[in-house]
């Protein structure tokens, strides 16, 4: 059920939409009732089957599921194929043929699905930000300087990581993909360059970044061309990368701390501890425009 102010705002007819849509293409709850108009709950809600399963695994350390989940080579092996198979299955699922009436399709302008993402980013910011940091003015600038052109949309996941998927803790296959509200039709790239951010990754036994727990960057990207047979664009998931970061520092900068300050959510706690690792997000976001000036 929608709180009366969250992380972000979103739509619980899109979402009901889009979960139907998915059955039996990846594992997802099943909607059973959706109060699109919150005349049942008092606020829009979704009412779905329980899948069992966990989020990370039995023996990891306490934290927010997805934030630098820590799994070990056996939970690897298991976990690391059907995470790239599952966002390959998103990303090849014909949107275009199934009941979206309430997602916006594309148009044919080239960079349309990298400006729709930006302007909804920016509103967001506009309307939530507590106190202005002027890198992302600079970061807003640089998105609308350097769009990528899309020429082959997918469905986007929008959240698509660890901690957004559930797991059998004896087994390890995979019982559920969750937080689809924030899916939509846009470049597959955006999906790559979330699990690129640094919050949601852990250090190796070697010490080395793995994306979302599981791979190395190289191999993330190797698996996913192999995978879907689609080639990743540096530049475009550069733009991406950035994107994701800016995107990362809105949440955490403006729609978390409202929502806690403003007390209506009942995660206010939580949500003022996640709006600290905007430090962490803006020195990626900084490393990144650093780099892309060159």
């Amino acid at each position: 059920m929608d709180p009366l102010e969250g992380l972000i705002e979103t739509c619980r007819r899109r979402e009901d939409q889009v979960l139907r849509a998915m059955h039996g293409v990846v594992p997802v709850p099943e909607v059973r009732h959706a109060d699109i108009d919150g005349a049942t709950f008092g606020l829009p809600a979704l009412v779905t089957t329980f899948v069992p399963g966990v989020a990370k695994p039995p023996q990891a350390a306490a934290s927010v599921s997805g934030l630098r989940t820590d799994f070990d080579a056996h939970w690897i092996a298991l976990l690391a194929p059907a995470f790239i198979d599952n966002l390959v299955c998103i990303h090849g699922f014909d949107y275009r043929a199934a009941a979206l009436p309430d997602f916006a399709m594309p148009g044919g302008a080239p960079h349309e699905m990298a400006l729709r993402q930006v302007n909804w980013w920016a509103k967001v910011w506009a309307d939530d930000v507590v106190d202005a940091f002027p890198i992302m003015a600079l970061a807003e600038c640089w998105l609308r300087e350097n769009l990528p052109a899309c020429t082959d949309p997918v469905l986007v996941h929008g959240d698509y990581r660890t901690g957004n998927y559930l797991f059998d803790p004896a087994g390890g296959a995979v019982t559920a993909i969750l937080d689809w509200e924030l899916a939509h039709v846009g470049d597959f790239h955006e999906d790559l360059a979330w699990n690129l951010q640094p919050i949601f990754a852990n250090r190796g036994a070697d010490g080395e970044t793995m994306i979302s727990g599981l791979f190395r960057r190289d191999e993330f990207l190797s698996s996913y061309e192999k995978a879907s047979g689609r080639t990743v664009d540096p530049a475009a998931l550069f733009f991406y990368d950035v994107l994701a970061a800016w995107k990362c520092a809105v949440i955490d900068l403006s729609s978390c701390l409202t929502a806690a300050r403003d007390g209506n959510n009942h995660q206010d706690a939580l949500l003022s501890w996640l709006a600290t690792s905007a430090h962490v997000v803006l020195s990626h976001l900084t490393a990144l425009l650093e780099k892309g000036r060159h």
